[in-house]
């Protein structure tokens, strides 16, 4: 699918089913510049992630219910520690690591399909 994020367009797989979601990006070795994965959560609350058996570094965004980025992470390969929002979220968007900053999309940015 094609996300608007901050002005800029990607292209990002969609994680809804029980299966996407708990495979994520696991075991890939590369991912495209401008691509991620948009991780569907349902109901907002609190969703924490990690990056078990997760090759490439990458930066998280968490979103909630009005699209709205509440919170940008960085994340380490094969790394279990935590990563959580400040506050409930429905979806979160991850790329490769830095591509936010890059991008110049901060919180308060928004996701939009």
């Amino acid at each position: 699918m094609t996300l608007q994020v901050g002005g800029h367009a990607i292209q990002a797989e969609y994680a809804a089913t029980p299966e996407a979601l708990s495979e994520g990006l696991m075991h890939r070795s590369t991912m495209a510049a401008d691509a991620g994965m948009l991780f569907e959560l349902g109901e907002p609350d609190i969703h924490c992630f990690w990056m078990k058996n997760t090759l490439i570094p990458l930066s998280i965004a968490f979103i909630d219910r009005d699209g709205r980025i509440i919170d940008i992470q960085d994340m380490q390969p094969r790394s279990l520690d935590p990563h959580c929002p400040p506050g409930p979220i429905t979806q979160t968007l991850e790329m490769n690591r830095g591509w936010f900053a890059r991008a110049g999309v901060r919180v308060g940015d928004r996701v939009t399909r």
